[in-house]
């Protein structure tokens, strides 16, 4: 198998060597759960800000309008 890059620290490694793959150390496991944790990295929301903000009001909300 060929060496694959970490997505962390970008060092190569071979993949069966690294029990934390697609990481290459436990370390780098956690570096990237913690920048998931801490909202560094965020999914792109492909809706418009008004589909966004009416789907995100509560239902309550819809029944007074």
């Amino acid at each position: 198998m060929s060496p694959v890059r970490c997505p962390v620290c970008a060092r190569q490694f071979e993949p069966h060597q690294s029990p934390a793959m697609p990481f290459c150390s436990q370390r780098c496991r956690q570096i990237d759960l913690h920048r998931w944790l801490g909202e560094k990295y965020a999914i792109p929301d492909a809706r418009s800000p008004d589909e966004a903000a009416a789907e995100d009001r509560p239902p309550e909300a819809e029944e007074a309008d």
